[in-house]
């Protein structure tokens, strides 16, 4: 299981439309194969800065998504729409 967290800021004025990309294709980015969870997150103080958390069944998987033409299109029209340099993260959750 891959845990990957992608942190995105947007110009405030871009935000709206950001979400309108996102809602557009959530549905299809959730039910990507090998995609089990797709969340967005907003920042409670900041909000023009969002997350995305989503749960791979490998990183096969994430990276058939990346490479996807769901992928490109979706990239393409948020690219221009980021004010920084978007971060992402594989994570593993840690365990006592």
């Amino acid at each position: 299981m891959i845990k990957r967290i992608v942190k995105m800021s947007f110009a405030p004025e871009k935000v709206n439309d950001f979400l309108a990309v996102y809602k557009a294709n959530w549905n299809l980015i959730r039910g990507f194969e090998g995609c089990n969870h797709v969340e967005l997150l907003q920042g409670e103080n900041e909000p023009n800065i969002f997350f995305t958390y989503s749960l791979w069944e490998s990183e096969t998987h994430l990276n058939k998504y990346r490479d996807s033409e769901l992928f490109s299109s979706v990239w393409s029209r948020v690219k221009p729409l980021f004010n920084e340099k978007p971060h992402a993260w594989s994570v593993k959750e840690v365990k006592f």
